[in-house]
């Protein structure tokens, strides 16, 4: 009995061990701790650049027409003309203004020997009258009387002939500035006024092209970043090659009601008259920030059905805070929110990332 016994635990042994060597081991599911990587917002300045359309145009621009409804008679000037300041450019011919003028001019001559008769006459009674009772105080008032209506006649005349006179001079018509001729809408004979197919077209277009004024239309997010006194830069497509540069003169300090933008002006120098009024150009504009503002990672900012909004952090837990965007310049973009130097944001911030999360 006792080998019989000892074979049977022998064999028990083995079928245990047999058993324990098939059955795999389980693996252990070790879960993962997400790594959300922080920093702490800091301030700067922000300098970013605006490509924008804007166009060259005269420094100033006029156009001439005739005043007097009359006739071309002389044509002094043609387009591409250079010009100086008080330059005859056309004669025109009105022959009723010139016979109005004679007639007044008569009247004028007229309305003079009669002023000095009546005041002659009144001179007279006047002397007479200190002898007591050689004329009356009635005949003193009316000689007086005759002389003063008598005046006025006669500065009415005075009046309608200098009128006259001046509507003989814009028969004349003569360059308001240093310019160049850039249109000319005339030819000699042309019938010419203030009314009627004459006064359609312009006689001429008058430009000053020495200085010429570079104008663009500044989006309203963007006009506060631009002070007078600011170099910009800019090229244009018919001269290759070569960058201008000019400074803001001037700001319109209101924004356009239809486009919300404000216009901008720069003076540019064309002595060499490279340029030409109608140019198109693109200008370069270099918005400095004037104060330091919060600048974060584009990565950091969520833009969601919810507003756009930052992961903060607080007590190590995720705090969404809504934002306002400014500027974005490569990686970077402006966030507007209530931010101090020490607060500490999520690098990567997602919308799966829920308020409380605790940071491990």
């Amino acid at each position: 009995m006792k080998p019989i016994y000892i074979t049977t635990t022998v064999l028990s042994t083995a079928l245990f061990l047999s058993s324990c060597a098939e059955k795999p081991k389980e693996n252990v599911a070790v879960e993962a701790v997400p790594k959300i990587e922080t920093f702490e917002v800091r301030k700067e300045k922000l300098s970013t650049e605006l490509m924008m359309p804007a166009e060259l145009v005269g420094f100033q621009q006029v156009d001439l027409y005739a005043k007097v409804a009359s006739f071309v008679k002389e044509l002094k000037v043609d387009i591409g003309a250079q010009v100086k300041k008080g330059q005859l450019l056309v004669v025109l011919d009105a022959p009723e203004t010139s016979s109005q003028l004679t007639a007044a001019e008569s009247r004028l001559h007229s309305q003079q020997s009669v002023y000095t008769a009546s005041n002659s006459t009144y001179n007279r009674l006047l002397e007479t009258s200190k002898v007591e009772g050689t004329i009356s105080s009635n005949d003193l008032e009316q000689a007086e009387a005759r002389k003063n209506a008598d005046f006025a006649q006669l500065q009415a005349a005075k009046a309608s002939y200098r009128e006259v006179q001046t509507m003989l001079g814009y028969l004349q018509i003569r360059a308001p500035f240093d310019g160049v001729v850039a249109s000319r809408n005339v030819n000699l004979g042309a019938y010419v006024g203030p009314s009627g197919k004459g006064s359609e077209l312009p006689l001429f277009t008058i430009q000053e092209q020495r200085k010429l004024r570079l104008s663009v239309l500044v989006p309203e997010q963007y006009a506060g970043y631009l002070s007078v006194g600011d170099e910009m830069h800019f090229t244009v497509r018919s001269v290759l090659g070569r960058t201008f540069s000019a400074k803001i003169a001037r700001k319109s300090g209101a924004l356009d009601t239809k486009l919300r933008s404000e216009k901008v002006e720069m003076d540019v120098s064309n002595s060499a008259n490279i340029l030409l009024p109608g140019m198109v150009a693109e200008v370069m504009l270099l918005l400095n920030a004037k104060d330091s503002t919060y600048v974060v990672p584009k990565s950091a900012v969520v833009t969601s059905s919810e507003g756009i909004f930052v992961v903060a952090v607080e007590n190590n837990k995720t705090v969404r805070t809504k934002v306002q965007k400014g500027r974005e310049f490569k990686d970077k973009i402006e966030i507007f929110g209530p931010f101090t130097a020490k607060t500490m944001l999520v690098k990567s911030a997602s919308e799966e990332i829920k308020d409380g999360t605790e940071l491990k």
